[in-house]
Formats: structure tokens, C-alpha cells, sequence
């Protein structure tokens, strides 16, 4: 099964799910993205790419003439379009489409997001070549996604935690490696914003339907972690299992000279 596969059978499955998580339906970061994005004066066409439950394209509909929301899974549009619709909104598209081959001609759009789904493209590079080509000149790129340490180790053991729970995680970048891939894809980086976040262990698990033995045996992962590793990630335990533990997520807003 590809990466492309598992992405669609993950969140077919779990697509309602993420319209009512906390996590994705509100938080400082998407207060963030609307703030930044109305700053921005360009107020006609947006594309929100792998859009999931919808929350970003929801929250910027009021200020777009046109928003097009872009995801791979069928299920997960559906559940997108009867949410933003269920807030009045006429002015969304849904279209099933690939973040890395988008079916869009070239500047497009004034405004590119996507937010907490980069780290499911197994071709990451391409995605940003992407936004980069669909954007207008002078046009924003906003990204929002959990971000991996800049340590290696950790890095290494917070991507294993993430493709344990979810086999559709491909990779979790760390801020420095966004920054050179959306500078290298011809993008100048504006601004810059990280966010703590934290994960409540048994919430974490159910949104992918995690079976029991599994979460059992990621819970063991855990608790063998070095003790600056549980530090790091301000991992909370109860008895054997985890009860929480704490990540990040960076906000990077780019814009095409």
C-alpha cells in the first residue's frame, strides 16, 4: 500500500473525527493564521490545500470572494463540505486533488494554506514547488504543522511516536528544514511563529482508532524513553501508561516576490 493509500484509509475512516478535534477546530495557531492572512490585503481567491475537517477555509470564507479547498480523501471532503456549509458559507469548492500535483494553472491564487497535514506528503518538496507555481505574484503562503526538534535524537523519537499511532505520518520537519524548502522553492520567508502542544494520550490515539494493543505497546515505547527524552517531551505518566505529552507546531508565512 503507498503513502498516498494510507493517507486516504487513516482519515476516510476517522474524517469526522477531525471536524470536531479541539485541536484542529480551534487553537492560537489558526487565531494566528486569520490574523496574518487578513493582514494581507488579498482577498479574492484562496486555496486551502489538504483542508481536512475544513477549519481554515471555514474560518477565511468571510474574507474571500472564492475559497477552493483541495483534499486526497473523498470522506474527508464530504465531512468538510457539510461542516462549512452548515455555517452558511456558498463562496468553497471541494475538490479531491494531491498536494504534490495540484490540478491548478499557474498563479491561480492570492493566498496558499495548508495546515497540520504536511507531514502526511511523502514528497514534501514537490508540495512547496506547488504553492510556489499556483501563487500569484505577491501572493501568501501560510503553513502550519508539527514540527520535529532540531536534535537529532529527538527528532528521531518523536517521528516514531507520530508513524506508530498514525502508519500514514511520513515525516515531521524540523523548522530549520522548512525554512530552506520553501527558500529554496523561490519563496522569502516573512515571519515565523512556534506554538506548545499538547497531547492528551488517550484523545491522541482514539482519532485514529488506535486498537488497544497497540497503544499498549506505544505506551511501552514511551516509558523506556531516557529521562532528558521524557523531560524534552514533558511526557506524563500514569503507572505504565502516558497520559500526556507535549510538541510543537511552527507557523511559517512566505510570500512570491
Amino acid at each position: 500500500m503507498s503513502e498516498k493509500d494510507m493517507v486516504q484509509q487513516q482519515f476516510g475512516k476517522n474524517a469526522s473525527h477531525y471536524v470536531t478535534s479541539k485541536s484542529h477546530a480551534k487553537g492560537m495557531d489558526l487565531a494566528k493564521v486569520v490574523e496574518i492572512v487578513k493582514g494581507n490585503g488579498a482577498f479574492e481567491h484562496l486555496l486551502d490545500i489538504a483542508t481536512g475537517g475544513g477549519h481554515v477555509a471555514n474560518a477565511l470564507a468571510p474574507y474571500f470572494q472564492k475559497v477552493t479547498a483541495l483534499d486526497l480523501t473523498p470522506d474527508m471532503l464530504n465531512e468538510a463540505e457539510r461542516f462549512i456549509r452548515s455555517n452558511g458559507y456558498e463562496n468553497v469548492d471541494f475538490l479531491q486533488g494531491d498536494a504534490e500535483k495540484t490540478p491548478f494553472a499557474d498563479e491561480s491564487f492570492d493566498v496558499v494554506t495548508c495546515r497540520i497535514a504536511a507531514h502526511h506528503f511523502p514528497a514534501v518538496d514537490r508540495f512547496v514547488s506547488e504553492v510556489f507555481r499556483v501563487l500569484k505574484s505577491g501572493g501568501l503562503f501560510v503553513l502550519v504543522d508539527n514540527v520535529a526538534p532540531e536534535n537529532k535524537e529527538y527528532d528521531e523519537f518523536y517521528n516514531t511516536v507520530e508513524k506508530k499511532r498514525d502508519p500514514s505520518h511520513f515525516r515531521a520537519y524540523k523548522k530549520s528544514e522548512w525554512i530552506l524548502k520553501v527558500e529554496k522553492a523561490g519563496l522569502y520567508t516573512d515571519s515565523m511563529f512556534t506554538f506548545d502542544k499538547e497531547f492528551h494520550y488517550e484523545t491522541w490515539c482514539k482519532m485514529m482508532d488506535l486498537p488497544d494493543k497497540d497503544k499498549t505497546e506505544l505506551s511501552k515505547f514511551m516509558k523506556v524513553a531516557t529521562d532528558s527524552m521524557v523531560k524534552h517531551f514533558s511526557i506524563a505518566f500514569s503507572g505504565e501508561n502516558v497520559v500526556s505529552f507535549k510538541g510543537q507546531s511552527f507557523l511559517l508565512a512566505a510570500s512570491k516576490k
